[in-house]
C-alpha cells in the first residue's frame, strides 16, 4: 500500500462522468474517492465537510459553476488542491478558473493513467499548465503590473520563486535548497505578499513573464 492516500472529491453534474472517474480511481492504491457533488455549491460544502486533498472540478455546471466554486473555496481558505476537468480547450473558461485558484486542468478524455498522474502532481504542489493556456494567461497580464516588485525579493526568495515556476513542491524546494519545509512556506508567503499575488499559479506565471526562470 502507498504511504500516503490522496483523498479525492468528484464534482461534476453528470453522474456518468462521476461514475467513470470513480471506477478508475478506486483501483489506484494511493487514491481514495471520498465523495461526490453534482454542482459547485454542493462541491464547496462537501469540500468543507470532507476536507479532501484534491478536488476534480468540472467548470460548466448548472447553478454554481466551477469558477464560482473556486472563488468560494479561496474565500474560505480551504487547502484542497483543485484540478479542473474540462471537455475541450476552453481558454475562455479555463483561464478564469486558473486565476480563481485552480492548480491546473485536464481534459475529460484524458488517458486514465495521465489523470492519476495529474492528481498526484497537483497534490505534490505542482502547477499543471498546457503551453497554450499559459500563453493566454501571460497575454492577459497588464504589461506594467508587478514589473518593479521583483526588486524587493531577497536572493533566497528569487531561488524559491524559480523553483516554484519549475513546478517544484515545497518539499522538493526544501530538499534542493537544504531548508526546512517550514522555512520554504515562509519564503513562499513572503513572495506572494511582496508581488501581490494570490497563489503559486500566479507566482509561476509572474516568474516566467519577468525572467525569473531560464
Amino acid at each position: 500500500m502507498a504511504d500516503k492516500i490522496i483523498r479525492v472529491l468528484l464534482v461534476d453534474d453528470h453522474q456518468v462522468v462521476r461514475r467513470g472517474l470513480r471506477t478508475f480511481l478506486e483501483i489506484q492504491e494511493d487514491i481514495e474517492v471520498v465523495g461526490e457533488a453534482s454542482d459547485g455549491a454542493e462541491g464547496v460544502a462537501r469540500t468543507e465537510e470532507l476536507r479532501p486533498d484534491v478536488v476534480l472540478m468540472d467548470i460548466k455546471m448548472p447553478g454554481t459553476d466551477g469558477i464560482e466554486a473556486l472563488r468560494r473555496l479561496r474565500e474560505l481558505d480551504n487547502p484542497a488542491k483543485v484540478l479542473i476537468v474540462t471537455s475541450f480547450t476552453e481558454q475562455r473558461t479555463v483561464v478564469p478558473a486558473l486565476r480563481a485558484g485552480a492548480s491546473g486542468y485536464v481534459y475529460k478524455d484524458v488517458d486514465p493513467d495521465a489523470l492519476a498522474g495529474a492528481i498526484r502532481s497537483v497534490h505534490a504542489g505542482h502547477v499543471l499548465l498546457q503551453p497554450e493556456v499559459a500563453g493566454a494567461l501571460l497575454a492577459q497580464e497588464d504589461a506594467g503590473t508587478g514589473t518593479g516588485r521583483g526588486s524587493t525579493l531577497t536572493e533566497r526568495e528569487r531561488e524559491v520563486l524559480g523553483l516554484i515556476a519549475d513546478g517544484r513542491s515545497n518539499r522538493e524546494i526544501a530538499r534542493a535548497l537544504v531548508l526546512s519545509e517550514k522555512t520554504v512556506k515562509t519564503h513562499v508567503s513572503n513572495i506572494l505578499m511582496k508581488l501581490d499575488l494570490a497563489d503559486r499559479t500566479q507566482a509561476a506565471l509572474w516568474a516566467v513573464r519577468h525572467g525569473a526562470v531560464g
